[in-house]
């Protein structure tokens, strides 16, 4: 079918594109290179260099029938977004155009209203792109499980079931967001609910866990096909980042009691969630939710298994307990649930000591280029 990507440089959406190509899909990536501004703004940049669109769709459409395209543009342009929308009559729309760190949101006040505005005026336009030219079309929007924050109680998929006075109701799980960024995830799950319910729109919305890994199966032929490796104290995902720091020689930088847990998932995951997503779509005025993650960890067992593996390497790691930048339980109750993707087929992959040195080996050859003043935190929540 014809899909289109918004935010397909990214670091999963370029991924996804191949993926998704690759399984005889029509593919579209869009992408005005936000990500990519922003690590600059902050002089932060990935690990090892990754080509611009241009390069990175001629380096795929040279071996492959199925044909990337891409189209460079502003999507907060209403113009812009329509104009793709007319050309391309997309039958599904991948949604990961958004800012996306939660560090960067809480910066300053700049930072706080880009995240702000740029994510839901996206989201909106999206909407409303969808509503006047493909009203058929599904939308797989990338959420987060950090809308869902820590609660005491068990974490549904997506909804609640709620008795109360002798009556009972289906509601969206409450939303208690630990950042400005997870904030406007939940601004947007509140967006694609109410127009689902107003216009019929067909939207699958995943609960995404923290992604680690840079290996795809699409990505074998060429490392310029890779994608970012994000490793500092803004972009960086936390198992990535203790990664880096154990071939650094940095203490693996555990933010308070270390106690914080939440659900994990390979990129190969990330990529398989999404196809099946795709394939398999929600059906009309349905807003479903899937929880995407396979296993749940604290950052304290991510540490061990990182000092684990790096020392099958003969890397020497030690952890440092920093004071929390973040205001966040770093002790708490977590057990959500993820039964809705496994049924249609996900076969996890799961953390593995293979996996960790597969990756500290890969950092390992990039090793001179790590840059150690861009990881220890400096942006703080209060």
């Amino acid at each position: 079918m014809r899909v289109m990507i918004l935010g397909g440089d990214g670091y999963l959406g370029w991924p996804t594109a191949m993926n998704l190509s690759a399984h005889g899909h029509d593919v579209l990536v869009v992408d005005n290179y936000l990500r990519r501004n922003l690590m600059k703004s902050q002089n932060v940049i990935p690990l090892y260099p990754v080509p611009e669109l241009d390069e990175r769709t001629a380096l795929w459409n040279t071996d492959h029938d199925n044909r990337i395209t891409f189209a460079l543009g502003d999507l907060n342009e209403w113009d812009f977004i329509a104009g793709l929308f007319r050309d391309f009559e997309p039958e599904t729309i991948v949604h990961y155009a958004e800012q996306p760190s939660a560090p960067f949101s809480m910066l300053n006040r700049e930072s706080a209203m880009l995240t702000l505005q740029n994510n839901i005026s996206v989201t909106a336009n999206l909407i409303f792109a969808v509503w006047e030219f493909a009203p058929q079309a599904h939308i797989v929007k990338l959420g987060t499980m950090g809308e869902y924050g820590t609660p005491d109680i068990d974490i549904e998929e997506g909804w609640l079931d709620v008795e109360h006075n002798g009556r009972h109701q289906k509601f969206l799980y409450p939303r208690q967001a630990g950042s400005l960024y997870h904030t406007t995830k939940v601004m947007d799950t509140d967006l694609l609910w109410y127009y689902t319910r107003m216009w019929d729109l067909s939207v699958t919305d995943l609960m995404q866990g923290p992604v680690y890994g840079i290996f795809t199966d699409e990505a074998t032929s060429d490392e310029r096909l890779l994608t970012f490796l994000s490793y500092d104290e803004i972009f960086g995902t936390v198992l990535n980042r203790f990664i880096v720091q154990a071939v650094a020689g940095i203490p693996l930088t555990v933010y308070g009691k270390g106690g914080q847990t939440r659900g994990y998932l390979n990129i190969k995951d990330t990529l398989n969630c999404i196809r099946l997503s795709v394939e398999n779509p929600a059906d009309a005025g349905e807003l479903r939710i899937f929880n995407q993650f396979t296993e749940t960890f604290s950052v304290n067992d991510l540490a061990a298994k990182v000092s684990g593996a790096a020392g099958s390497l003969g890397l020497d790691v030690t952890v440092n307990n920093l004071p929390n930048p973040r205001k966040e339980m770093e002790e708490h109750y977590y057990n959500p649930k993820n039964t809705g993707l496994l049924e249609l087929g996900l076969e996890p992959h799961f953390l593995t000591e293979d996996v960790l040195v597969e990756m500290l080996e890969k950092v390992i050859q990039h090793k001179a280029e790590i840059n150690k003043d861009v990881i220890h935190p400096a942006t703080s929540w209060t």
